[in-house]
């Protein structure tokens, strides 16, 4: 007559050991720190592929103690939902844009993302790891959110359409054009006489499909990686907003984890960017082979007219009193005079 096993007397016959042998040795026990990491673009973007390395690379480093968890492409929500669930402590970390929901709690998050500003990478990259960055940087962590010192690329963005090439801002007039949920973008684009509707970016794809958009605006490892080539069939390299993402922590959960710790995988993480910002940055060209391969017509453009119609709407000077002067000195000591 067999015997029953109870929960006791199996842990005793076979013994803890022998559980954890299957195991490796290095990780062994469950990691003493979770962190899950939101991302809104697919996990083919660059910005998924280096945080998946940086996943891996923490781990190890850590010997199991740290363990990052990833979920891209909106698997956690919408931006806006995922910047509530970073607040409320439901979500350790979220890459989010300045420019995007950031900027409904912090304002001077959206200036990065001034029309027409930067004129090429250097002068990004001289702006945010420099002064800028390190005031929107303090902004940020006076919100009570945790802030890496790297911002991630984005890069720069272009208007896709399936109606016309946008060669002058008069080819704009009434266009409806996806823009992210953000009030520079609405302003940006009805500036230039379009017809802006905010959306989260995983409702774009349908809403382009169905034609409740014409058009929408992105760089170009956003549009294939989306595959929004399937929907459009204009590409205007317009380079009107550099675009990036701001590595965002919950203090309450961070300030539970050792300074040490904390040290070993700021360090990685932000490794992790700078190697992701060379690769967005070639990749962005390369793709426009691609996606001009699968039938996206390309169009380059004279920023001129724009910047000259964004002064005439009053978009810089409206721009620079939400900002407050001293950020906005700070971004024209890179950039140069804007209003």
């Amino acid at each position: 007559m067999s015997k029953s096993i109870t929960r006791r007397s199996f842990a005793a016959l076979v013994g803890g050991t022998a559980i954890t042998a299957a195991l490796p040795i290095r990780y062994a026990h469950a990691a003493e720190y979770t962190f899950k990491i939101g991302t809104n673009v697919p996990a083919s973007h660059p910005l998924n592929v280096h945080l998946a390395k940086a996943v891996e690379q923490v781990k190890a480093e850590t010997g199991g103690r740290f363990e990052l968890q990833l979920f891209p492409n909106n698997q956690l929500g919408a931006d806006s939902d995922m910047l509530s669930q970073l607040r409320s402590g439901a979500l350790e970390c979220f890459l989010n844009s300045g420019v995007n929901v950031l900027s409904t709690i912090i304002p001077a998050a959206a200036i990065s993302g001034v029309g027409f500003a930067f004129k090429d990478y250097p002068a990004v990259w001289n702006a945010l790891d420099g002064k800028l960055g390190t005031h929107l940087r303090s902004q940020i962590t006076k919100s009570g959110i945790v802030v890496l010192d790297k911002v991630w690329d984005n890069g720069f963005r272009m208007i896709t359409n399936s109606v016309k090439p946008i060669t002058h801002p008069d080819d704009l007039r009434g266009m409806k054009i996806r823009v992210p949920v953000s009030a520079l973008w609405l302003s940006l684009f009805k500036a230039l006489g379009a017809a802006p509707t905010g959306m989260n970016f995983a409702e774009v794809y349908t809403a382009l499909q169905t034609k409740v958009v014409d058009g929408q605006e992105n760089p170009p490892a956003i549009i294939a990686a989306a595959k929004l080539q399937e929907v459009q069939k204009y590409a205007s390299v317009t380079n009107h907003m550099w675009d990036g993402w701001w590595f965002l922590i919950n203090r309450r959960a961070w300030s539970q984890v050792p300074a040490n710790m904390q040290e070993t995988v700021a360090r990685i993480i932000n490794n992790a960017c700078l190697a992701q910002r060379e690769d967005v940055a070639q990749q962005n060209i390369a793709l426009r082979k691609d996606l001009s391969a699968a039938g996206l017509i390309f169009n380059d453009v004279d920023p001129g007219p724009f910047r000259t119609r964004l002064s005439e709407a009053g978009f810089y000077k409206e721009w620079r009193s939400k900002f407050g002067d001293e950020a906005w000195g700070l971004l024209e000591e890179v950039v140069g005079k804007l209003a």
